[in-house]
């Protein structure tokens, strides 16, 4: 006979909950990222519009972020805000139906992005805050999300490539409307009454203004100066691939490597993250993008590509889930989603500016552009080594990755 299930776990357990949810989360913006500057230059928009319609929304959720952040925080649960902000971001999107050219397309694309971005930091560390409550690896959830977004990069490519760039838009609105119902099956993540805990008590700051030191927010600067140019192979790079003659059903693939590679590293993060310092992982990041925005200036062709793009590894998610671990040693419960939501700002903020740069610069420089972003990134890298240079990461008492 098999051992009963006891009562304080749940059939289904809220680690492949949010599992479920963040694998069907980033779908939609990945086939944004296969078509989506193809299809806005297929409305009649140019480069520079293209630049404006990805980076004003941006600027916005940079200024509500934060008190997104705040209010989930002192919900009864972060659960509320992740479920509300779904709903919105799958109802929103129809609008795109029935709207055309740059001020309609750009009014819907903003309104649609908001909730979809707000929710992101929140779902984050909730989701970080759960499992070291539980015991459990974030690491390998958070990977779905990438391994949800490399399927759907894949696919949308085909799709595409069989279908048309006709089927861009009910596929783009579809997907945004699965998250929707993913979201509504999201667990507590504050967890039950009563229920046990394996993480010792949070020992980290309790007010935003007391962990604002030079130490910390240098890092977060720094690779928020890495990540906008993530944001820039994202909103350009199916375009300019497009440009140098590539198709559809060969971009997608090629933004799935660096999907893959991603996942991977999420997947393994938790095992050899405690022996190495987060800062020093997230100065890593930044040292490699350098060298792979440098080549990426000179158009290499498909074989380059490949291991060109598997670094997105190192360049993005070894300093992202560096970023997300430093916070988390550094913070309490108590602004759990408030410090996300203030890294999630200087990440935004980063990235309204590369993305109107690069916007204009593309259109000067085609692929050169990505010389600039390797300069930017070199930059964010100084940064981080600052931090590290003004206060040793090894304190007593300290966690590993302080």
């Amino acid at each position: 006979m098999s051992a009963a299930v006891p009562l304080s776990e749940p059939r289904v357990s809220p680690e492949l909950r949010a599992t479920i949810f963040y694998f069907v989360q980033y779908m939609a913006g990945a086939v944004v990222s296969v078509y989506g500057g193809i299809w806005f230059a297929a409305q009649g928009l140019t480069s520079e519009e293209i630049g404006i319609l990805n980076a004003f929304p941006v600027l916005v959720i940079l200024v509500l972020n934060m008190l997104v952040g705040r209010i989930a925080d002192r919900a009864s649960d972060w659960r509320q805000v992740i479920v509300f902000g779904s709903v919105l971001s799958g109802i929103v999107p129809l609008a795109l139906f029935f709207v055309h050219g740059f001020w309609g397309i750009l009014a819907v694309w903003t309104l649609l992005s908001l909730p979809a971005g707000l929710v992101g930091p929140v779902v984050d560390a909730a989701t970080l805050r759960m499992t070291n409550r539980r015991g459990s690896q974030f690491g390998p959830i958070r990977a779905w999300g990438t391994v949800g977004y490399m399927v759907m990069l894949v696919l949308s490519g085909f799709i595409i490539a069989a279908l048309g760039g006709g089927i861009f838009l009910p596929l783009f609105v579809g997907l945004c409307l699965v998250r929707t119902v993913a979201s509504f099956g999201l667990p507590r993540f504050r967890g039950e009454k009563g229920e046990a805990s394996v993480a010792p008590p949070s020992t980290g700051a309790r007010h935003l203004r007391d962990v604002l030191k030079p130490f910390f927010v240098l890092p977060l600067v720094g690779f928020s100066m890495v990540y906008s140019t993530h944001i820039v192979l994202n909103a350009f790079q199916g375009l300019l691939w497009k440009e140098q003659g590539f198709s559809e059903d060969v971009i997608g693939p090629l933004l799935a490597v660096g999907a893959l590679a991603e996942a991977g590293l999420m997947f393994i993060f938790g095992r050899f993250a405690n022996r190495f310092p987060a800062r020093s992982l997230i100065l890593a990041s930044a040292i490699v993008a350098v060298f792979r925005w440098a080549c990426m200036a000179f158009e290499p062709g498909i074989i380059p590509l490949i291991p060109l793009q598997a670094l997105n590894a190192i360049t993005f998610a070894l300093g992202y889930m560096g970023c997300l671990h430093f916070i988390a040693n550094w913070t309490s419960d108590d602004i759990a989603a408030e410090t996300q939501g203030f890294f999630q700002v200087l990440l935004l903020g980063m990235s309204v500016i590369a993305l109107l740069a690069f916007g204009w610069l593309t259109g000067l420089m085609g692929a050169k552009a990505y010389l600039v972003a390797a300069v930017f990134a070199g930059l964010g890298g100084v940064l981080i080594w600052l931090s590290l240079a003004m206060q040793s990461p090894k304190q007593p008492g300290a966690p590993a990755l302080g």
